[in-house]
């Protein structure tokens, strides 16, 4: 596989996370964000998570610019914390044929409710 936006100046979203060759014995890569953004398909106001996404590399590990770009394009999309969390478990799993993906979503409270939602994915 080949990356194309390490490196490069994107200036947009893109639709998938990029992957690089897997070092030896790495066994765990987590990912955390606070700035993670979509829009409530309801209201359309803005909400905003705090991300974790964990993985177990197999042959590819997910180039971290690809995933910020990657997770850019959520900002103008209406959708759902738990099809969030699953669209981006589907995604790293896809994409990086990780052996296991777990990824945890916190919407920050709006109204007084804090929604988390968790999806994992196993091979």
């Amino acid at each position: 596989m080949e990356l194309t936006v390490l490196g490069a100046t994107v200036r947009h979203p893109i639709d998938h996370v990029e992957v690089f060759p897997a070092p030896r014995d790495v066994t765990l890569v987590r990912f955390t964000t606070d700035e993670l953004s979509s829009i409530c398909p309801v209201t359309s106001q803005p909400d905003v998570s705090h991300l974790v996404i964990e993985y177990t590399p197999d042959q590819w590990c997910v180039e971290s610019k690809s995933l910020k770009l990657y997770l850019w394009g959520f900002r103008d999309r209406a959708v759902f914390a738990e099809a969030l969390a699953a669209e981006i478990a589907n995604e790293i799993m896809n994409t990086a044929k990780a052996g296991s993906v777990t990824v945890q979503l916190t919407q920050r409270p709006r109204g007084g409710i804090e929604v988390h939602a968790q999806a994992e994915r196993k091979r």
